[in-house]
């Protein structure tokens, strides 16, 4: 699952950016995290004409197939077949990160807000953190902690105040969509090796293809064929959009902005993203904004910013 836009931006390995206009990579950038943010919306309103998750993951990866073919055959131009052990790790990799992901985060937008849900989606690089340090020891400094415990509890006022409103469903909710954050930074996690090999842009397409064949063959098992051809039209428009405007050209937004400016920033500017989810949670879905979502909000957005925040030293320095 193409998660958002700071995790997109965790696969690129530091290139080094262009030296051109940054305006257009600014704008991208920017472009890039509303049309992600927008996923979370139009999976609450395709809810509302009673479709169930199964078969509204396998419409949005329908329409958007043809999109991921093209972009693993362009970024494999030129270059040589996948190797066996790279076809391997892709597979796996597809499984876990985009199909597991997707499906749980899918499962858990039926009892969740949408601003929560991108609040807790955004907590993907403070998981790989806590990852690194379980599985492969290493150490965690001191600005990284700093960083966990505030998005951590920016998480938990949220979470109380949405669970003291809506009841216990929110706790299912909030269960499922962590869990798909945690399976997502497992994909960030192992991924980087394969990234190295084939590149960020290559494994992005192969995995989605992967998910995407994962999510018809699970609705052809679960649904007859008739009940998505019976859906209201409305779900369809509304999986064609989630599809292209809040999947696929999000990430060849968010990659070309990262190419001209660098991760870091890239992850920084997608700091609107949350924001975003929240203000149109609140326009078209009718959520609450209240004093509880604005401080928890504030809190997780810092996390990010710490965590992608390099400093002076790392900055290159003006030209004399």
């Amino acid at each position: 699952m193409l998660k958002d836009e700071v995790v997109v931006a965790l696969l690129v390995a530091r290139p080094t950016p262009r030296p051109t206009s940054r305006w257009p990579a600014l704008l991208l950038a920017l472009g890039g995290a509303v049309a992600f943010s927008g996923k979370s919306i139009i999976i609450k309103l395709a809810y509302r004409h009673g479709v169930d998750p199964a078969t509204l993951i396998m419409l949005r990866m329908v329409c958007a197939l043809p999109l991921f073919v093209l972009m693993a055959a362009w970024a494999g131009r030129g270059k040589s077949a996948l190797a066996a052990a790279d076809l391997r790790a892709v597979g796996l990799l597809g499984f876990c990160g985009y199909y597991l992901s997707s499906m749980l985060d899918f499962l858990g937008l039926q009892y969740v807000s949408a601003g929560l849900e991108r609040l807790i989606l955004y907590l993907a690089p403070s998981l790989v953190m806590l990852l690194g340090w379980a599985v492969f020891g290493r150490r965690a400094s001191r600005r990284q902690i700093v960083a966990a415990a505030l998005g951590y509890g920016g998480l938990a006022i949220v979470f109380g105040r949405e669970l003291q409103v809506e009841g216990p469903q929110v706790a299912l909710g909030t269960a499922l969509v962590m869990a798909s954050t945690l399976c997502y930074a497992v994909y960030l996690l192992y991924s980087g090796e394969v990234v190295r090999r084939i590149g960020a842009l290559r494994l992005a397409g192969w995995a989605s293809i992967v998910a995407s064949g994962l999510c018809i063959v699970q609705f052809a098992l679960l649904r007859p064929l008739a009940s998505a051809l019976a859906q209201d039209a409305t779900v369809w428009w509304l999986s064609l959009l989630n599809g292209l405007v809040c999947t696929a050209a999000p990430i060849l937004m968010v990659m070309m902005a990262i190419e001209r400016i660098g991760p870091a920033l890239t992850a920084q500017l997608g700091m609107i993203g949350p924001v975003s989810t929240i203000a149109l949670g609140v326009l078209l879905l009718g959520e609450p904004f209240t004093a509880w979502v604005a401080a928890g909000s504030v809190c997780v957005l810092g996390a990010v910013w710490l965590l992608t925040w390099q400093g002076p030293a790392s900055r290159p320095a003006k030209a004399a």
